[in-house]
């Protein structure tokens, strides 16, 4: 539970900024004219503290009222702002009514008289300051249309697909929610544990989520001291999506929804199989298939908007605010997206931004190599740490080759020493994902970069880039004792072993094969007789950049690459999402005026 101590008072000024309202109201009042009973809110308070509630409850009743028309809902608040210093913590019902007064999408004057009484009332009394936050915050979703005609309330559905006045609505409580960090400037300490606590289920559909993300991120742009928390917050949820909708779930769904459509039979796919089966008309699909990931999918267009609309300024990349982004959203990745495991699409906003500019590619590399090289990091993360520099190395094609070839330097000497250590360690090299898994990520990806990016490093000039891989001294990392491709994935492996069979650079066939003549492990069981089990191997799923399957972005190359066949380099261009990525149509970027810090 949210709460804030009561402050002095502090006169609210009436609202100046120019608001633009459309002029049709959510609540829609029968024709039928009210009438107002009782006494004014002064002499109503008076009379509630001498025992008398009567009028008061009655007060309570037509605040309340579904059919309640601007001008009452304007005099009430304006003899409540006259009031505001006596409505302490005892009149809390009172105030828990007026806001829950529907004065979103009203007329402009009942707007600029709401948002006084907010000023007012938070300056007034800041016991009051979580309540009007959670009463902002429950318009970061598309509102129920409440009509009320003759006294009967009709609602739509919660899930009605057109709002007319949507943006306008959001625009409303911005402005609001700016208004109350301008007299509190505590707010931002106590608006968290509101966003944490409305944010809608994951299971609510993708244009209410879409809405929430769309806002929480506009006050990221107002009050960016609580950015990183709002980032970690939205990509929290994301990740829940992301591994609710596997790799595999994801392809099967649209392998199902293309043979509806064209009547074609599924196909098997294999990890280098990327973008084969894809419909030559992508605009035919413009839907993920799968409903998860299509709420992933909304979700990743919205961040990915975000990050592109903070980084560039009249369509010029702004570096230092491109760094600040990229620091907060760097400590989200070490705190949520490194340690999960099989996430397939929320680690692309790392990719994305890193292709804005090499020093942030350079830098993200850096970190990586950090965490995987340092034994005091759980071994967990390190391997995780593996799985991400390969498959980046391997996948973004703004990586410039020079980088590459560092990466791949760094990264064999590493194998290289484990190797020495190991060798004069004078104990028995045992093959032991549990004991070296570091280890076998590391050569795992090593191999995974040589399959996509070889050709790449052979370019130019055969002769020389032939005498690189030949110094990388493979054969003693394939033939040493801990037996790499004994523990890499099969896929890796034989790609692997048919590239540097090719070009002469060592020959793994042998090990392949001995290693495929052990037995598997046999083990008794209980209720008798012998049983084969295999464990999960750990390198599995650490390709955390394969092919990007969402369908907002299917149409750039960005996300897509080519099939690592005839030595092709798979991976991604920089910049490509310029083209096409936006904020959502229907709600549009954070406008200028919101973009300036308290």
């Amino acid at each position: 539970m949210c709460s804030s101590n009561q402050g002095e008072k502090v006169p609210g000024p009436p609202v100046n900024e120019t608001h633009h309202i459309d002029s049709r109201e959510f609540s829609i009042a029968s024709p039928v004219k009210s009438v107002r009973f009782g006494g004014s809110v002064s002499e109503i308070l008076a009379k509630h503290e001498q025992g008398d509630s009567s009028d008061y409850d009655l007060l309570k009743h037509q605040l309340a009222d579904p059919c309640i028309k601007d001008a009452q809902i304007i005099s009430w608040l304006q003899e409540i702002r006259s009031c505001v210093s006596q409505l302490n913590k005892d009149h809390e019902q009172l105030i828990y009514t007026v806001l829950k007064l529907p004065w979103i999408g009203r007329r402009q004057a009942v707007v600029e008289e709401y948002m006084t009484f907010l000023g007012n009332l938070v300056s007034a009394q800041t016991v009051y300051l979580c309540a009007c936050l959670k009463m902002v915050v429950t318009y970061f979703t598309p509102m129920r249309v409440r009509i009320c005609v003759e006294g009967v309330n009709i609602s739509d559905s919660e899930d009605e697909d057109e709002y007319e006045n949507l943006s306008r609505n959001f625009d409303q409580c911005h402005k609001a929610l700016q208004l109350i960090a301008r007299y509190v400037p505590s707010t931002s300490h106590f608006l968290m544990p509101v966003f944490q606590e409305n944010f809608p289920f994951i299971q609510k559909s993708s244009r209410t989520l879409e809405c929430y993300v769309h806002n929480l991120l506009r006050v990221s742009v107002y009050i960016p001291s609580i950015r990183r928390d709002i980032l970690e917050l939205i990509i929290g949820k994301m990740l829940q999506l992301d591994v609710s909708a596997s790799r595999s779930d994801i392809e099967e769904a649209e392998e199902i929804a293309m043979q509806n459509l064209q009547g074609h039979p599924l196909k098997e796919e294999g990890l280098f199989d990327m973008d084969e089966d894809m419909p030559a008309n992508p605009s035919t699909m413009a839907v993920t298939s799968h409903s998860v990931a299509e709420r992933l999918d909304t979700l990743m267009a919205v961040l990915m908007a975000y990050v592109k609309d903070i980084c560039h300024v009249n369509g010029s990349l702004h570096v230092e605010r491109t760094k600040e982004l990229y620091r907060d959203l760097l400590s989200v990745f070490d705190k949520l997206i490194l340690p999960t495991h099989a996430s397939c699409h929320v680690q692309y906003i790392l990719f994305y931004l890193c292709s804005f500019r090499l020093a942030l590619t350079e830098a993200f590399l850096d970190h990586l190599w950090k965490i995987l090289q340092n034994p005091s990091q759980p071994a967990i993360l390190r391997q995780a740490a593996a799985g991400y520099l390969g498959s980046f190395l391997a996948r973004a094609k703004f990586i410039p080759v020079l980088t590459v070839r560092a990466c791949l330097d760094l990264l064999i000497s590493w194998i290289h020493g484990y190797i020495d250590s190991q060798n004069s360690s004078g104990k028995q090299a045992c093959c032991d994902i549990n004991l070296h898994g570091p280890f076998y990520s590391t050569c795992q990806a090593v191999f995974y970069v040589l399959i996509f990016r070889h050709r790449a490093l052979l370019e130019g000039h055969m002769k020389k880039g032939l005498e690189y891989l030949q110094s990388l001294n493979l054969e003693r990392v394939v033939m040493c004792q801990l037996n790499p491709l004994k523990l890499c994935l099969p896929t890796v492996t034989s790609m692997f072993a048919a590239i540097t069979r090719k070009y002469q650079i060592v020959f793994c066939y042998n090990v392949i094969e001995r290693n495929n003549r052990q037995l598997l492990p046999v083990v008794r069981s209980s209720t008798g007789g012998d049983c084969v089990t295999t464990k999960t191997n750990p390198l599995d799923s650490f390709f955390p950049f394969d092919p990007y399957l969402l369908k907002r972005e299917d149409d750039d190359d960005f996300l897509y690459g080519d099939t690592p066949k005839a030595d092709a380099i798979v991976g991604m261009t920089p910049n490509s999402f310029d083209s096409n990525l936006c904020s959502p149509n229907s709600i549009g970027s954070p406008p200028i005026t919101f973009q300036k810090p308290f």
